[in-house]
């Protein structure tokens, strides 16, 4: 799986690219592009509160088990995919959301193709 990040790692960079999406409606999905054979990821907010990203999944690629200090909320953007959390497995499409507990051990992986949203919320 090769894993890529669509904006600058650049701090600079980053946070202009952030700052021009202040203030206009946003289509989330179109923000973040598939790459064959990848998961790309784009973040839109990143605060000491929390953060918004957005992710591409390839048809069979996903995030393997692991936990969170901290809620994470998952808005599925485009396509399908497959979730466990704390052992439980859900089928998740196009305008599903999902809120993975902190601490609980989660995991996706995509059917077909698929968006998300991923909102992070720190205490």
């Amino acid at each position: 799986m090769e894993y890529t990040q669509e904006s600058s790692e650049s701090t600079g960079k980053s946070d202009k690219k952030r700052d021009d999406l202040k203030g206009r409606v946003l289509a989330l999905r179109d923000l973040v592009n598939y790459q064959d054979g990848a998961v790309s990821s784009r973040m839109i907010v990143n605060r000491k509160a929390g953060s918004i990203t957005l992710f591409s999944f390839d048809e069979n690629e996903g995030l393997s088990e692991h936990t969170a200090p901290y809620d994470a909320v998952v808005t599925i953007l485009d396509g399908e995919c497959e979730v466990w959390v704390a052992g439980t497995t859900y089928q998740m499409k196009e305008g599903d959301t999902i809120i993975f507990p902190a601490n609980a051990p989660h995991a996706l992986s995509a059917i077909t193709r698929f968006k998300m949203m991923l909102t992070m919320i720190r205490e």
